[in-house]
């Protein structure tokens, strides 16, 4: 199974949610890539869009590769591995720290008026353009699930088994297209699969559908 691009993933992926439809959910995209998909799936459900800043933690000298993640309260999730490939306590304290500056970057820039939205008591959706290691999900599942959401739903067009299992106890729900078997990167799974920058994210963001109910 192969999408044409994050949008024809994101208009799958609204109508395996339809029926949250009109239950007015909060649709959590994880930046960059995932916030034009939020801002699809949002409109199409009459929900309402927002990030959660989450940030992986780079594997030494392989970034790409996650050995962790931290989300923006400051919680950070280790992967069992880190310690095998290099990342001992000093590095991840660093790498977090680092991971943290940008946190703080993006919802200056992203959301410059106002914090995240008030999750508690609602149908909250997070969405991603895909699972590798899950790191970033895990991460963000944790935060949110401790701001007491009514029902708290990961989405995702494509991910690895693995890592699947790995957050099925943090939601509620799991919402994924395809878990294929020999999982490779995300964007193996796409035609089209180009690189998010800061404007679409803010453009999305000040496009997609909001609301005045804010975190407290």
């Amino acid at each position: 199974m192969r999408f044409k691009d994050r949008l024809d993933a994101a208009r799958m992926l609204a109508q395996a949610l339809e029926k949250y439809k009109d239950m007015h959910p909060l649709v959590l995209a994880i930046p960059r890539g995932a916030v034009p998909m939020g801002a699809l799936i949002a409109t199409a459900l009459g929900g309402q869009l927002d990030v959660v800043l989450v940030r992986k933690l780079g594997a030494p000298f392989n970034p790409e590769l996650a050995v962790g993640s931290v989300e923006e309260g400051g919680w950070t999730y280790i992967a069992p591995y880190a310690g095998r490939i290099g990342a001992d306590t000093t590095y991840l304290e660093q790498e977090s720290a680092e991971q943290m500056d940008v946190i703080r970057r993006r919802r200056a820039l992203y959301t410059p008026n106002r914090g995240p939205y008030d999750v508690g008591g609602r149908v909250v959706i997070v969405v991603d353009d895909g699972l590798a290691t899950g790191a970033s999900m895990k991460a963000a599942l944790h935060a949110i699930r401790q701001r007491h959401p009514q029902r708290l739903i990961c989405a995702v067009p494509v991910a690895a088994p693995d890592s699947l299992d790995d957050i099925r106890p943090l939601a509620d729900e799991i919402v994924c297209l395809y878990a294929p078997q020999g999982f490779r990167a995300v964007g193996l799974y796409y035609t089209d699969f180009p690189q998010v920058e800061d404007a679409e994210v803010c453009a999305a963001l000040a496009a997609g559908p909001q609301s005045e109910r804010r975190a407290g």
